[in-house]
C-alpha cells in the first residue's frame, strides 16, 4: 500500500501507433505524466486526441508501441494481471451490461468475476446503489433503465471491487445535468474519503473544472499543457473577449491578423441572426483590436463583454482553435 500522496500512475514517453494502408497512425506521441493517490486527474481534449487510447493502455486492454506505463508500481505491459487486480474502468460509450437481466444481477455478475465473497458482494451492491440513487431500480431489467440509470449502474460496477485506481472514459456523456452532478459528487467522495485515484478522460471542460485536482490537455497524441484548472486559466492572463456579431458568419479569420490574439471560437445562432465569437487575447489592446477588426469587416457588434477564461480558452490559446473546430479540421 502506498502512503498518501505517493504516485500511483506513471506514464513515461508513451507511444501508440496503429497500422494503416499508408503511414502508421500515431495516437499517442511521447506522453509523460504522473498521478497521485487520492487525486482526480483529468485528461482533457477533443475527440481523437488520444485520451481513450491512453486509458485502454493503462487498463491493459492495449499494448503500447513504445515508452512505458505503470499502475500501483506494476508495469502495464509486463505485469497486466497484477494491474488488473488493483484497477477498474468504465466508459460512457460502452455497452454497460446485459439487457435481459436486472441491474442487480448485472452488478452481481461482475462482482463474481472479481471473486468477491457473496455476502460482501451483496453489501457492496447495496451500499453503492444507495449512494448512486439506484436502489429503486435494481430489480428492473437493464434494457428498461433510462440512460442515466444505466450509467449509474456502470459507475457502481467500476467500484464493485474497491479498486485503488479507476479509469473513466466520458462517464457523464449524454446525461442530464442532475445525473451528471450526482455522479461527480460520488467520484469526489471516492477520491477524498477512500483515497482512490481516479483518471477521468473527457472533452467536458465544465466537468474537469468542477472536480479535477489536475488536468493534462492533450491534442493529436501530445500533452500540450498540464496543471490545476485554476493555474492553467490564470496562465492565460486577462479575461477573454466575447462578441455577439451580426450578420452571422462562420469564419472570422480576420481576427488571426490582430496582434495579441491567441485564438478564437465562434458559434452561429441562425434563429437570432447572430454569431457569438470568443477571443483569447493577450491584453486589453488585443481586445480593442479585435472589436475594431470585426467592425471594419462590415459586421455590427451587437454586444461585447469580458469573461474569465475557461479551459477551452486555454486550449484555444495554445492551438488557435477550439475543440469543435479542431475536430472539424481533422475530419476534413
Amino acid at each position: 500500500m502506498t502512503e498518501k500522496g505517493d504516485t500511483t500512475i506513471v506514464v513515461n514517453q508513451l507511444r501508440r501507433e496503429f497500422k494503416t494502408k499508408g503511414p502508421p497512425a500515431v495516437a499517442l506521441d511521447g506522453v509523460s505524466l504522473d498521478v497521485r493517490r487520492g487525486e482526480i486527474f483529468g485528461v482533457l481534449g477533443p475527440n481523437g486526441a488520444g485520451k481513450t487510447t491512453m486509458i485502454r493502455i493503462l487498463s491493459t486492454l492495449l499494448l503500447p508501441t513504445g515508452g512505458s506505463a505503470s499502475v500501483m508500481g506494476f508495469d502495464v505491459a509486463r505485469e497486466p494481471e497484477k494491474v488488473r487486480q488493483v484497477i477498474n474502468m468504465a466508459s460512457g460509450a460502452e455497452k454497460a451490461g446485459y439487457d435481459f437481466i436486472s441491474a442487480k444481477r448485472n452488478l452481481w455478475f461482475f462482482s463474481q468475476l472479481y471473486g468477491i465473497e457473496p455476502s460482501l458482494a451483496e453489501e457492496r451492491i447495496t451500499a453503492l446503489s444507495e449512494r448512486l440513487g439506484l436502489t429503486k431500480y435494481l430489480d428492473r431489467k437493464f434494457y428498461a433503465l433510462s440512460t442515466g440509470y444505466r450509467q449509474r449502474a456502470t459507475i457502481a460496477r467500476a467500484f464493485i471491487n474497491e479498486p485503488r485506481v479507476v479509469f473513466l472514459d466520458e462517464p457523464t456523456i449524454g446525461l442530464d445535468v442532475m445525473t451528471a452532478r450526482s455522479i461527480r459528487e460520488f467520484l469526489e467522495e471516492e477520491a477524498r474519503e477512500h483515497d482512490r485515484t481516479i483518471m477521468l478522460a473527457t472533452h467536458n471542460m465544465a466537468e474537469v473544472d468542477a472536480i479535477c485536482d489536475r488536468v493534462a490537455i492533450i491534442d493529436r497524441g501530445k500533452i500540450i499543457a498540464g496543471g490545476s484548472p485554476v493555474d492553467l486559466k490564470r496562465a492565460m492572463g486577462v479575461p477573454a473577449l466575447v462578441m455577439e456579431v451580426s450578420p452571422p458568419e462562420k469564419e472570422f479569420e480576420m481576427l488571426t491578423q490582430v496582434p495579441g490574439v491567441k485564438g478564437f471560437t465562434s458559434v452561429t445562432d441562425e434563429e437570432r441572426g447572430l454569431s457569438t465569437v470568443q477571443v483569447v487575447v493577450a491584453d486589453d489592446d488585443a481586445a480593442r483590436g479585435s472589436e475594431e477588426a470585426v467592425a471594419k469587416s462590415g459586421h455590427r457588434i451587437v454586444a461585447s463583454w469580458r469573461k474569465e477564461t475557461t479551459l477551452e480558452e486555454v486550449f484555444v490559446g495554445l492551438v488557435g482553435r477550439g475543440f469543435k473546430e479542431r475536430e472539424e479540421q481533422d475530419e476534413s
